[in-house]
């Protein structure tokens, strides 16, 4: 070997340990950087006819595992549709109030039915009518929280997905920009590790609002793929997803007149596909779970206005003075929001005596309640017909003895009538009353304790991506211990050359 060939071999070390030790020093420098993952600067063996001729420095490359990634990115998606879901229904088991204090519907429905057991004891007495009233406006105020809650918690969602549709279209802009300079780079021989770096942080905030599968090619390239098979187009230049903001009633639902846009991805309606994310959370507890609550509350309010109606007593009304009748058809009935609006009659707030006495006749129906007169004026101060019959049959399982009240429906509820609840029915106002705040109030619950796992999942995930490709600052320094060594060697060796290059000079002086 030439001295020239040996003195070439010994710089190409230099060069080569310059980059390494440079590329260790970035690594260390960038080890609390969001994102980062640790790059290496590999050598390949440098040949010229078969003879050595030192070493090259291929580009920094990244230390990662594309499968670990992939698996990140859908439980950051799963954790970030826990956090969305536990923080909207949250609000609605506030408003159930604390079940252990006697707050919720069916604590309430006894509370009523115990001030009517008290009332029945002495009709005359005015303090104990006030009481029951007290209890029936307490019932019907927990109702009106309970919608108001429900009707809130949709809305913020509807607002949601507004909010999360402006996060996708700039997480799609910047991915397709930092694919482009991926390309560029590739095109030119550079090291694209930092791009991809950045494209990753992208995905990774892009999964939070979509679960997304990205399917990257040799050439720089990337698919996303949301769930459901969504193909997301990516363009640096333009929004794929669009949607309008729009105030949610009661009565709004996503479909044809229901009033709540539509998803679109180009043109294309794509709401009934979206799952995963948090836009994918929103879009479910706005057009699924908390349309079925506002339907239970409903139903909760239009049975118990209705069974007392029923027995000669309209002690609950909508503002128009009117009951809806529970054995329609929910969908695009008057118990339709009813929750939000139902209220104690005028007539029995300005003279409770009236819960004593009835507001109305009842005429005897096949099946249904028998017949009954109210007290008149000046009639008995004793008088406890009404007070019976609400307690024997508004608040039991009968109509009138053998005449079972309507079931209260399951299944076709929401605007549309498309939803069910996940319970059957108890037969009485107390026991359905229960039986929704439980469900509902567990369904927070369970939310809970998704989010709590999914959170421990993806920091588990999270340590051993950093185990994996994060940066370990010890590590480093022992590799630029080595890197100094090498250093040193090829160094003395570019000057045990000069000094035989030293001494053939002067052998030929």
């Amino acid at each position: 070997m030439s001295l020239d060939a040996a003195l070439a071999i010994a710089q190409s070390g230099l060069r080569h340990t310059q980059r390494a030790l440079a590329n260790a020093g970035q690594n260390v420098a960038n080890a609390d950087t969001a994102g980062y993952t640790r790059k290496t600067v590999a050598g390949k063996e440098l040949t010229v006819g078969g003879q050595p001729m030192g070493v090259r420095s291929l580009g920094a490359a990244r230390e990662v595992d594309e499968a670990l990634i992939a698996e990140l990115d859908a439980r950051r998606s799963a954790a970030a549709a826990a956090g969305v879901r536990e923080n909207l229904l949250l609000q609605v088991e506030a408003a159930h109030g604390g079940t252990e204090q006697g707050e919720g519907i069916g604590d309430l429905v006894a509370g009523l039915r115990n001030a009517f057991t008290d009332l029945a004891a002495d009709p005359a007495e005015a303090g104990r009518q006030a009481q029951a009233l007290v209890a029936a406006q307490d019932l019907a105020a927990r109702l009106n929280t309970v919608a108001d809650a429900i009707g809130a918690a949709r809305q913020q969602a509807q607002d949601g997905i507004l909010a999360e549709v402006g996060k996708i279209n700039t997480a799609l802009r910047d991915v397709a920009d930092l694919t482009q300079q991926i390309r560029d780079a590739l095109a030119r021989g550079e090291s694209t590790a930092a791009l991809e770096d950045r494209r990753d942080q992208a995905i990774a905030g892009l999964s939070e609002s979509l679960e997304v599968k990205a399917l990257k090619s040799s050439d720089g390239g990337i698919t996303l793929i949301a769930r459901g098979g969504i193909v997301l187009p990516l363009d640096r230049d333009r929004d794929q997803l669009s949607t309008s903001a729009t105030v949610i009633g009661a009565s709004s639902f996503h479909g044809a007149g229901g009033g709540i846009p539509d998803i679109l991805l180009n043109g294309r309606d794509i709401t009934g596909a979206v799952s995963g994310g948090r836009l994918g959370e929103y879009i479910a507890l706005r057009d699924a779970t908390l349309p079925r609550y506002q339907a239970e509350a409903d139903l909760a309010a239009a049975t118990l206005a209705a069974r007392f109606d029923a027995q000669g007593l309209r002690l609950f009304t909508a503002p128009d003075g009117s009951v809806p009748d529970p054995a329609r058809p929910y969908a695009g009935s008057a118990q339709l929001g009813f929750a939000g609006t139902i209220a104690v009659n005028p007539a029995v707030a300005a003279a409770p005596r009236l819960l004593r006495d009835g507001t109305h006749a009842v005429s005897a129906a096949a099946g249904g309640p028998t017949a009954f007169t109210p007290n008149p004026a000046g009639g008995p101060s004793g008088f406890a017909t009404l007070l019976d019959r609400v307690l024997n049959w508004s608040f039991g399982t009968e109509a009138s003895a053998g005449n079972a009240w309507p079931a209260i429906a399951t299944g076709g509820l929401g605007p549309d009538g498309s939803l069910a609840s996940p319970f059957a029915a108890p037969a009485t106002l107390e026991g359905y009353g229960a039986a929704v705040t439980a469900t509902q109030t567990a369904d927070r619950a369970f939310a809970s304790a998704a989010l709590e796992s999914a959170t421990a999942l993806l920091q588990g995930l999270e340590a051993r991506f950093a185990e994996r490709s994060g940066v370990d600052v010890d590590a480093e320094m022992a590799a630029m211990v080595t890197l100094q060594n090498a250093y040193a060697a090829n160094a003395k060796v570019i000057g045990t050359l000069q000094q035989m290059w030293d001494s053939l000079l002067a052998m030929v002086r």
